[in-house]
């Protein structure tokens, strides 16, 4: 109890945390609103009024893959700047402890991204939320989002290793997109692409989605995304610690 004490006492601090940067607050409400726009004039040609649904939940799981991911290494290079990460990796707790509540925050912050393109697109450009399973889509939804914070604890133990995550944040951002079917379909990608889309929580959490916003079998794939992001959790926590040692061995924990 004291554990998951500490992870939601850990959210709630880091969200707050994150609500005093006026730009952090402009990024999270601009951006998902630009992504959606986009989306949905890309797709407007389709004859299908589904489609600009889909779209709609494709560009804010966008949304909330880019907070995990830039959130995730932005927090982390904040606490290297404020001269603070060292303190943080020698408190008397397992590392993945300490980083877990701010992965986890993240993603929940990412899910106004989802929230903003559904609202953005129903009042501007009218488009319908008619669900195929709209209950199943309420329990994809947050399931999904606190997948994706999960697993950005392997992310996490990257970017305490690297003085300048900002550089992986952008490398990874747009290829995660593609490979993940978030707008487009993964079978119009390279055959062999295949084994890595498998591979990410974020396709088979996107899939989830599109699977409740137009009919399917929402569960394995929902299955599937939480399992990944468990064993990524898990991968995550062992690399925190070899990346801790690394760290304090090559002295890369200092400022930048």
């Amino acid at each position: 109890m004291s554990s998951l004490r500490m992870i939601v006492m850990g959210m709630l601090f880091h969200i707050k945390h994150v609500s005093r940067s006026s730009f952090e607050i402009a990024v999270f409400v601009v951006v998902p609103v630009v992504q959606a726009s986009l989306a949905v004039y890309l797709f407007r040609a389709s004859a299908e009024p589904q489609k600009l649904l889909q779209a709609a939940v494709g560009a804010g799981m966008m949304g909330v893959w880019s907070s995990v991911l830039f959130g995730a290494g932005g927090a982390i290079q904040s606490q290297r700047w404020q001269g603070t990460l060292e303190m943080l990796m020698l408190a008397p707790r397992r590392p993945v402890m300490i980083f877990l509540p701010i992965t986890l925050a993240q993603g929940v912050i990412g899910s106004y991204a989802l929230l903003a393109t559904l609202v953005w697109g129903r009042v501007l450009y009218g488009i319908r939320l008619d669900f195929a399973r709209p209950w199943a889509f309420l329990v994809a939804a947050p399931v999904t989002v606190l997948s994706l914070g999960a697993s950005g604890i392997l992310l996490a133990s990257l970017f305490v290793l690297l003085r300048h995550a900002n550089a992986l944040q952008n490398a990874l951002e747009y290829p995660i997109w593609l490979l993940s079917g978030m707008l487009l379909p993964i079978a119009s990608l390279p055959g062999w692409t295949g084994p890595l889309a498998a591979a990410l929580p974020t396709t088979w959490g996107a899939r989830a989605m599109r699977e409740a916003t137009v009919g399917g079998a929402v569960w394995p794939s929902l299955a599937w995304c939480t399992g990944i992001s468990a064993a990524c959790l898990a991968l995550g926590a062992l690399s925190l610690v070899h990346v801790e040692r690394r760290a304090r061995a090559a002295a890369t924990l200092a400022l930048a």
